[in-house]
C-alpha cells in the first residue's frame, strides 16, 4: 500500500478540465498562475490582496521575513473580515442577494440574505459588547453548525474579539483544556444539538467544563430547544446569559473595528490525539488573503455558485 501511495504521489501526469469549463474558469491557466505565484510570491499575494481586500490603511510591506520562521504578511495594513465578508455587499446590489442557506439535521431551513446576516452580525456584536468583551478578549464557540455559529464568528470578528472554535461533539475536558489555555473570558454555545440523530446537551457540558476555568465571566446561550427535557438548563445568575434576551437590548448597528493584519483573527487548536491540543494562531490579514484566493482560485467560485461545505467549522 504504501508503494502504491508513493508511485502516485511521485507521478507527474496532470489531468485538465474539459475546455468548456477551462473557458469560464476565474483562472482560464491555472497553471501559467502557480507558477508566477512560485517564482514571485511576494508580488503574487500582493496582487491578490489588492484585487480582493478592502483595506482601511494600504499594507507598508507584502511578507516581513526578518523574524523567520515568524513571518508577518501585510505589514501596517488595517482591515476587518467582517467587513469584507458582509459590508461591502451590503453597500452593493448584492444587499438582498443570497448568502447563506442553511439546512438542519431534521429538515428545518433557514436563508440569509447578505443585509439579513450583517444585521444579525451587527447584533451579536453588541452582544458581545455588552458583555464587557473587547478587542484581543477570547471566547470559545461551542455550537453545532447552526448559522448563528457563523453570525457568532463573524460577530466576534467585526469587534476584535479573538474566537476559538471547539468541535461541537467535543467532550468537557476538551472544553476546559482549550478554555484555559486561552484564557478565554466567555463561552458562546446553545442549549443543545443534533449530531448524527443523537441529541447533545451542549450546556450542560459547558458548566461541567467551565467549574475548572477561572477565566470565565460569562456564559452564552442559544435556545433553540425549548421545552425539551434533554436541553434543560441551569442558568448561574451573573454568569450565564440567554441570547434572545440580551439580543432584544440592543441594536443591530455595529461598526467594524479597525483590525491590523497581523492582529490575531482566531485560535484553533489541534485534536490533541497525539498529545497536548496546540493552539494555532490565524492572523487576520494573510488568512483573509489565502481564504479569498482559494474561493476564486482553486474552488474556482462565482457569484451564481451554491457552496455546499459538509466539514464542521472546527475542523478548519
Amino acid at each position: 500500500m504504501t508503494n502504491a501511495m508513493e508511485a502516485i504521489s511521485a507521478s507527474k501526469e496532470i489531468y485538465y478540465p474539459s475546455e468548456s469549463v477551462i473557458a469560464n474558469a476565474n483562472v482560464p491557466d491555472y497553471l501559467e498562475l502557480r507558477q508566477k505565484a512560485i517564482e514571485d510570491p511576494v508580488t503574487f499575494w500582493a496582487a491578490r490582496a489588492d484585487e480582493m481586500i478592502d483595506w482601511y490603511q494600504p499594507y507598508e510591506t507584502v511578507l516581513d521575513q526578518s523574524n523567520a520562521p515568524f513571518y508577518q504578511w501585510f505589514v501596517g495594513g488595517k482591515t476587518n473580515i467582517a467587513h469584507n465578508a458582509l459590508d461591502r455587499h451590503v453597500q452593493s446590489w448584492r444587499k438582498n442577494k443570497l448568502a447563506l442557506l442553511w439546512e438542519g439535521e431534521d429538515g428545518s431551513q433557514r436563508t440569509y440574505s447578505y443585509f439579513k446576516l450583517w444585521k444579525e452580525v451587527n447584533r451579536f456584536a453588541n452582544v458581545l459588547k455588552g458583555m464587557g468583551l473587547r478587542k484581543g478578549d477570547t471566547v470559545a464557540v461551542y455550537m453545532p453548525m447552526v448559522p448563528e455559529l457563523a453570525i457568532a464568528v463573524l460577530a466576534c470578528a467585526r469587534v476584535g474579539v479573538v474566537h476559538s472554535v471547539v468541535f461541537g461533539g467535543f467532550s468537557a475536558e476538551s472544553i476546559r483544556d482549550r478554555v484555559n489555555d486561552a484564557s478565554s473570558k466567555a463561552v458562546l454555545t446553545m442549549d443543545g444539538g443534533w449530531r448524527r440523530g443523537k441529541f447533545l446537551p451542549l450546556k450542560q457540558t459547558v458548566d461541567d467544563a467551565v467549574k475548572d476555568c477561572p477565566s470565565i465571566r460569562h456564559v452564552l446561550v442559544l435556545q433553540r430547544h425549548e421545552g425539551k427535557p434533554d436541553a434543560a438548563c441551569a442558568m448561574q445568575p451573573g454568569r450565564d446569559l440567554w441570547y434572545h434576551e440580551a439580543a432584544a437590548r440592543v441594536t443591530a448597528e455595529c461598526p467594524a473595528e479597525e483590525q491590523d493584519a497581523e492582529d490575531m483573527l482566531f485560535l484553533l487548536y489541534t485534536s490533541g490525539s497525539t498529545g497536548k491540543p496546540k493552539g494555532i494562531i490565524h492572523t487576520t490579514g494573510g488568512y483573509m488573503v489565502h481564504a479569498y484566493a482559494t474561493n476564486k482560485y482553486t474552488f474556482d467560485l462565482r457569484g451564481d455558485d451554491l457552496f455546499w461545505c459538509t466539514a464542521d467549522i472546527g475542523w478548519v
